[in-house]
């Protein structure tokens, strides 16, 4: 890869308006990267990035996680009046978006009072409400070049998210419901941009996702490998959680 980062400086993880994007504990994505990060001996810090804060376009790697209707507002807002993550993801820095994340960064959303929200346009996808609420485990078939494992989560969402052509799927279902929309497709990929409706946190369930996304914050093409029997113990359980 090009522009391959230095593991001897500072590897700069924006947590994207936690203040309003974090309902759910997604702002643990952002710890597993630090973590994992730091377990190779590559100095990491995490940068919370609130509604006080513009939004730089010159960090590593960037994660924002799940909503309300209300805080998706807020944060199209924001997103819209400083564009630091756009241009970041123009210039191929990964950003990981978890939930009502992939609704922010679509083209639209519609709330659940049926009031169409404009989005900021990162993903070419769409969102509107369905008739009932998704939750429970979800587990999916990665469909993103460098990812082999199944993926796993815990999805709790009422959208419905279809792709437009720029955009692909980021797995297929195995169990749970996905995007919503009848075709088994679950989250979307477009670009260094990975939407994904599920929480766990994520990463936490899924260290080669947490991997992927070092790597190419990193600029290099692998890392050395961690040995953590707990993380495996983790994902055989929701894996099989999964399967019940």
């Amino acid at each position: 890869m090009s522009d391959q980062k230095s593991t001897e400086s500072t590897l700069r993880i924006g947590l994207v308006l936690p203040d309003v994007m974090g309902t759910y504990g997604d702002g643990g994505n952002a710890l597993i990267l630090r973590q994992r990060a730091r377990m190779r001996g590559i100095d990491a810090e995490i940068v919370n990035i609130t509604l006080d804060d513009a939004v730089p376009e010159t960090l590593d790697v960037y994660t924002l996680g799940g909503a309300e209707d209300f805080a998706q507002r807020l944060a199209t807002r924001h997103l819209t009046r400083y564009p630091g993550l756009q241009r970041a993801a123009e210039a191929g820095r990964p950003v990981l978006a978890i939930c009502a994340a992939i609704q922010v960064l679509g083209h639209w959303y519609e709330t659940s009072a049926g009031e169409r929200v404009e989005g900021i346009s990162m993903l070419d996808v769409t969102t509107s409400p369905q008739d009932s609420r998704s939750i429970g485990e979800l587990v999916t078939a990665p469909t993103l070049d460098g990812l082999t494992a199944p993926l796993s989560g815990f999805e709790n969402h009422r959208g419905g998210t279809t792709l437009g052509p720029a955009a692909k799927p980021f797995g297929r279902v195995r169990h749970g419901v996905g995007n919503g929309v009848g075709d088994g497709t679950e989250g979307a990929v477009q670009g260094s941009v990975i939407g994904t409706y599920m929480h766990g946190p994520a990463l936490a369930r899924n260290p080669e996702l947490a991997d992927y996304l070092l790597t190419r914050a990193l600029g290099v093409d692998e890392l050395a490998p961690l040995d953590l029997p707990e993380v495996d113990r983790l994902r055989k359980e929701r894996l099989a959680a999964g399967r019940r």
